[in-house]
């Protein structure tokens, strides 16, 4: 049994970003990761040695929710926190090498599904899809990072 199809423009573009995420989700649950832990793994390799308060602005969460997200990749043996400069309350984030080995080839995966979301177009809608997108998120207010 299937819902009622979206009609609205912006229900249309929820519907995609939809399918995008679960397509992620599905390939990080083969990893035996969430989006969130995907997400902060995937960041961490980009940026080593961020701070949490980094990672709670890039992820628009709070500082409580990434301690706790970063806990259990600590658990996991993912990320690893560390005092630097002899300041104990301050503590730098890293991502593993097996964190590394495990994200491998994610982005790669993701460029496929974002391949395959927007094979109905061709090149030039491609094009004007995201040139629309620019124009409409350019008007936009930008997320807080706070």
């Amino acid at each position: 049994m299937t819902g009622p199809k979206p009609t609205s423009t912006l229900e249309l573009m929820r519907w995609a970003v939809w399918a995008q995420r679960k397509a992620g989700e599905d390939l990080f649950r083969a990893r035996e990761l969430s989006f969130e832990q995907a997400f902060a793994l995937g960041y961490l390799v980009e940026n080593p040695g961020a701070i949490q308060r980094d990672l709670a602005q890039t992820t628009r969460t709070s500082a409580a929710s990434v301690s706790s997200l970063l806990q259990g990749l600590e658990r996991r043996g993912l990320v690893e926190r560390r005092s630097e400069g002899g300041d104990v309350r301050s503590k730098r984030v890293y991502a593993t090498p097996a964190a590394v080995e495990l994200i491998a080839g994610i982005d790669t995966e993701m460029a496929a599904v974002e391949k395959t979301t927007l094979a109905p177009l061709n090149r030039a809608e491609r094009d004007t899809l995201h040139a629309l997108l620019k124009k409409i998120t350019a008007e936009l207010p930008q997320p807080t990072l706070s």
